[in-house]
């Protein structure tokens, strides 16, 4: 009987057994299965959000391309009208993709601006070191072999007819299509930025972790669009071509501080969207310092480690190396605070084993904090130095006039234009109305609450060192720790820094206000908002919250639909057809720096001054054009016109009385530096009814008048 127990036993053991491996078989397949069916679902997912933000990026575009089309009637324009809508810096732009693809050869025109010397003649200047046209140079290889294949295809790349334009002036010829170079250039642009609300959509989506964020962050751009950009009124500015691309390097950023072990890939994948940023706007290292300076902030608090700085600060650093490169060495690069910055985060990241042996969290935060602030100041000041770059000495010097009574000729150009002015009040009171300040001000507080909740409770559980309890909050164990939300983090960081230079420097809400869109996102974030109840009702909360969003929202879209113009500047017109037909090719102009744009970008004439201001030598230039606004004597005014070798001077009277606001007008601004003609009656109201003997009259319309010098 034993001997039968015994078999029994075995046989039972073995039937056991073998039921045992039946079922874990069955429970192996039944996990690949719903692996594959969870894997399928997330690939459908991920495919519907990527079609739903082509969908939002072909609407974007379409957008901004029908405004701009209402606001110029674009389509009914000659060829010189669309050039004279490009007014000031967006002339200048255009000018030289005019070149690149009207030259003989690619290489010939890239030759040409290159060693350019119509631009500040006499000198010769590398305008693609100088003024980032990576983008026209871009286009104008696109633009070509657009041309070459369709010629090739005997296919047509536009439509001409005859337009009437009424008042007496002759019929004009209007074509529209992307042959038409005009229109190449800004369909790019609106293509481009068509492409960046795509991004937007994939990216509040990926913050929340809810397809509704990405909605959000997209319905709160659209609704608030008149703040956010203005690439609809101004597609050739550099924004235009270069802010989409930080959208998508903010997204690499935040991708990298969410993953868990980062690797060289992403430190790639950041340095070249950065170049992206980077090659096409000088203004990029403002923006990039304020990203650096967010992440140094995350990594301070320690919520990253030292493996995660490094693999952003490497792309960082890439990025920045290579962009200066492609600008053939622009020392603008190398003297920034943001080169100063990234120099001073590796020193604290070399320094980090040091810093550790100080044992206290909040000694080591203070001492790093207190590094990266004097390490940036003094990198900054040794460098310009050693390298005697002045030419962005003017930012500091705006800076400084905002908080203290400093002001020099310089600075009241700048300060003296509201869009360099401090916000405005009525900017402030628009985001509210739509609902966008209120909605990120409660994110905002949201997660500060709770991080802090969160540090909180960290605090208050002891972990064991040495067999004592001590807070973690006290030592440095936790240091190299990566902690969650640390994007989170990084984007507070960042919005404070936007509201700041926002609140400064109007222009740029146009940093500000989209992130005010993207934090939005967050109120579809379960996460942090869980408390709101069950889904259902987290649901219906974000619907109430968009359609108060859309009260005003629809009403700024409808008032900006609503825009109808017809562009027409006749005495512009008749301007650049008077110096086309009566000056010699190589007659040097001056005058008012809008104005120089388009003078070389339809009569091709040498200037002497323009409107990229952020050149030392080219701002002394304009000082002297500008004299003849001040009221020195006229014999000093000539004489620095002659030294720049000018023919013939722009004269605008709207220049000598036009007063933005108290202390403004040009002869005002004079005022700040020349002390010793305050008083006198300005040169520009003398010249402006006797030019003589200086000068003499052989042009003048309402608007403009051409003086020569005698």
């Amino acid at each position: 009987m034993a001997g039968n127990r015994r078999q029994g036993s075995t046989g039972d053991h073995r039937s056991s057994f073998k039921h045992g491996k039946s079922k874990y078989s069955r429970s192996s397949e039944s996990r690949e299965r719903e692996k594959e069916n969870g894997n399928s679902w997330g690939i459908a997912y991920k495919l519907f959000l990527v079609a739903v933000a082509i969908g939002i990026a072909v609407s974007h575009r379409n957008h901004i391309a029908t405004m701009f089309e209402k606001d110029r009637h674009f389509s009914h324009l000659s060829t010189l009208e669309r050039e004279l809508a490009f007014r000031t810096e967006m002339g200048l732009y255009y000018s030289y993709f005019k070149t690149l693809i009207h030259a003989p050869t690619f290489m010939d025109g890239l030759n040409e601006i290159m060693y350019d010397n119509v631009t500040e003649y006499p000198q010769t200047i590398n305008v693609l070191k100088r003024f980032n046209l990576y983008p026209e140079v871009v286009l104008s290889i696109g633009y070509r072999i657009f041309e070459d294949v369709n010629a090739r295809l005997n296919r047509p790349t536009k439509m001409c007819w005859q337009v009437n334009r009424g008042e007496g002036k002759t019929p004009v010829q209007s074509c529209e299509g992307l042959g038409e170079p005009s229109y190449f250039y800004v369909e790019s642009a609106f293509a481009l930025n068509g492409m960046m609300m795509g991004i937007f959509f994939l990216f509040g989506t990926y913050l929340s972790d809810s397809m509704f964020g990405g909605v959000l962050t997209v319905a709160c751009y659209f609704f608030n669009h008149g703040e956010a950009t203005r690439v609809q009124w101004t597609p050739p500015l550099r924004e235009s071509f270069a802010y989409p691309f930080l959208v998508f390097q903010m997204l690499l950023v935040t991708f990298t501080l969410r993953s868990k072990s980062p690797n060289s890939t992403h430190s790639v994948a950041i340095a070249l969207a950065s170049v992206c940023f980077m090659l096409p706007w000088q203004f990029a290292q403002f923006a990039l310092l304020t990203q650096a300076m967010s992440v140094m902030g995350t990594y301070v608090l320690q919520y990253i480690d030292d493996k995660k700085l490094k693999v952003i600060l490497t792309g960082q650093s890439m990025g920045l190396a290579i962009s200066y490169l492609l600008l053939f060495g622009n020392e603008m690069l190398l003297t920034s605070f943001y080169a100063s910055c990234l120099i001073s985060m590796w020193i604290i990241l070399f320094l980090r084993p040091i810093l550790d042996k100080l044992h206290f969290k909040i000694i080591i935060m203070a001492v790093q904090s207190i590094l990266l602030a004097i390490g940036t100041v003094c990198s900054k000041m040794v460098v310009g130095k050693l390298l005697n770059i002045a030419d962005d000495a003017h930012i500091g010097e705006i800076f400084r006039s905002k908080f203290s009574d400093f002001k020099n000729f310089h600075t009241m150009l700048y300060t003296c234009a509201k869009e360099f002015d401090f916000i405005e009040e009525i900017t402030i009171w628009k985001l509210t109305w739509t609902l966008l300040l209120p909605c990120s001000l409660i994110v905002f507080l949201t997660v500060v609450f709770f991080i802090l909740r969160s540090e909180y409770s960290q605090w208050k559980s002891p972990v064991v060192a040495n067999g004592s309890a001590v807070h973690a909050s006290n030592t440095a164990e936790s240091h190299g720790r990566n902690r969650p939300d640390a994007e989170l983090v990084y984007h507070l960081f960042q919005q404070v820094a936007f509201a700041t230079m926002a609140i400064m420097i109007m222009r740029l809400k146009l940093f500000w206000t989209p992130h005010l869109c993207l934090l939005t996102s967050l109120l579809a974030s379960r996460k942090y908002f869980g408390w709101c109840g069950r889904n259902e009702a987290h649901f219906a909360v974000l619907a109430v919250v968009l359609a108060g969003m859309a009260y005003t929202g629809i009403q700024n879209l409808q008032q900006q639909w609503g825009i109808m113009g017809e562009f027409s500047n006749y005495p512009m017109e008749d301007l650049v057809d008077w110096i086309n037909e009566n000056t010699p090719k190589n007659a040097v102009f001056a005058g008012p720096m809008p104005t120089m744009a388009t003078i070389k970008l339809c009569t091709q004439r040498p200037i002497v001054n323009h409107p990229h201001y952020e050149d030392a030598g080219l701002r002394e230039r304009t000082k002297v054009v500008y004299s003849i606004f001040s009221r020195k004597p006229g014999d000093v005014v000539v004489k620095g016109l002659k030294e720049l070798e000018v023919d013939y001077v722009i004269y605008e009277n709207s220049w000598c009385v036009r007063r933005t606001k108290e202390g403004c007008s040009m002869p005002e601004i004079w005022d700040t530096e020349d002390i010793e003609n305050r008083g006198k009656t300005p040169y520009c109201e003398i010249v402006r009814d006797h030019p003589e003997p200086y000068f003499k009259r052989v042009f003048m319309n309402n608007v403009y008048q051409v003086l020569k010098l005698v």
